[in-house]
Parts: C-alpha cells; sequence; structure tokens
C-alpha cells in the first residue's frame, strides 16, 4: 500500500492529461459504517478514493475533478454538474434504463421515440471510423431531439399546483423529472455523438466498482478505514 502511493500520484497526473474521464461511486461497509468509493477512470489507469461522505466534500478532497478540464462522463448526479471548468457527457445506458421504465409505466410515445433515436445514433456512432457524426448529421439530430420532447411535453400532464402551507419541490412523476433532464442537458445528453472521445456509456466506471460490492458481499466490511484504503489502491 506504501509502496504505490508513488504510483497513485503518477496516476492522477495522467488522468488529468485525458481528453475524457469516467466517474462513478458506491458505498461500502467500514468499520460499520457507510463509506463511499468514488472512482475515475479512463485509457488503462483506475484511481479509487475512499472518503465517509458522497457529495462535493469527497469529490474536493479527492482532488481530481477540480483540477479536470475534459469531459467527465458520469449519470447526471447534481455534484458532478457543479464542476463549470470541464465538460460533461451523461451516460446513455441510465437513460435508456429510465425511458424503459416511462415505456412500460405509462406507454408515452415521446419516451419510446427518444429511446429509439439514441440507440439508432448510438448504433451509427459505434459503426464509423472517426465514432462520431458529421455537423450536418449532428444538427439534425439536435432537430429530431427537441421535436420528440416538443410532442412529448404536450403528452404529460400538467403539474399539480402547490398546496396551501406546503413547502419545498412540487412531486412530479418520474417521466416529468426525465423529461426535464433530457432538455436540461440536451448537450451532455448527445455528446458522444459529436466528439469521437466521447462513450456512449459510463460503463467503465460502473465496472471497476463491480469487484468492490463483490467483496462487500463475500467478505463483510472492513474493520478500520485505513485497510479499506489499502484495498482501494
Amino acid at each position: 500500500h506504501h509502496t504505490l502511493a508513488a504510483w497513485e500520484q503518477s496516476a492522477i497526473e495522467q488522468l488529468l492529461q485525458m481528453p475524457a474521464m469516467h466517474v462513478d461511486e458506491t458505498s461500502l461497509r467500514v468499520d460499520r459504517k457507510n463509506h463511499w468509493i468514488h472512482v475515475c477512470s479512463a485509457g488503462h489507469i483506475t484511481y479509487k478514493f475512499l472518503h465517509p461522505k458522497r457529495g462535493l466534500a469527497a469529490i474536493e478532497a479527492s482532488g481530481v475533478i477540480p483540477r479536470y478540464g475534459g469531459v467527465i462522463i458520469h449519470d447526471c448526479w447534481a455534484s458532478y454538474l457543479s464542476y463549470d471548468q470541464c465538460g460533461h457527457g451523461l451516460c446513455g445506458s441510465h437513460l435508456l434504463r429510465e425511458l424503459t421504465f416511462v415505456i412500460d409505466s405509462n406507454d408515452y410515445a415521446w419516451a419510446a421515440n427518444m429511446k429509439r433515436l439514441l440507440q439508432e445514433t448510438c448504433a451509427i456512432v459505434a459503426k464509423r471510423q472517426s465514432k462520431r457524426l458529421t455537423g450536418n448529421e449532428y444538427k439534425n439530430l439536435q432537430k429530431r431531439y427537441r421535436n420528440i420532447l416538443t410532442r412529448g411535453a404536450k403528452q404529460l400532464p400538467p403539474i399539480p399546483p402547490r398546496q396551501n402551507g406546503k413547502r419545498g419541490r412540487v412531486a412530479k412523476s418520474d417521466a416529468h423529472n426525465l423529461w426535464e433532464r433530457l432538455k436540461k442537458h440536451e448537450t451532455a445528453v448527445l455528446l458522444f455523438a459529436r466528439l469521437s472521445h466521447v462513450p456512449f456509456t459510463n460503463n467503465r466506471a460502473e465496472r471497476d466498482l463491480r469487484m468492490s460490492k463483490v467483496k462487500q458481499k463475500v467478505s463483510g466490511c472492513f474493520r478500520t478505514r485505513k485497510y479499506a484504503e489499502a484495498y482501494c489502491r
């Protein structure tokens, strides 16, 4: 563990030079308390960082994303979106799963059309050597994307008014929340079709974290944070 400390710093510096980086986090039990493993990965490098918190405090403590200027691929978590100095690409697999849920639950035509559009675009990009669309093709993709959301706004039921005396956000359906996310983060959703180094999914980061979940399931939690940090490194 101590011998790898120098390698870890070198790995972080290499990650900061990558044009795109996968990021994710998952829970891990340490000393009967919930901790979080944060992962940053690109190319042949995977950096894992343990922290008691999941949000901004952990991201700042790791010191990778705050210094990064490329594109981070993630699942639209608000803590990642708070960093404006880097680009953002949303995981297409997450979006497809949510669209499938909305289709199965509500049978919305807009959700089915959006799912089809993303899948078709992903297939086109994957087959091309350039791994991206041309300028005109991307403009056409944006037009179709926005038309689907415009039609979707008419299919969604109106949001119920806020009740007197109630505080906080008005409760919205899963379909409403997904529609708003797709509309607000259009650039991040479609970035895979415009930049060749941006992948469609964040599966790399999820695979990097999978063994920690297997280990916890088979062997249980870590008794001390020191050994959990050694495991991550």
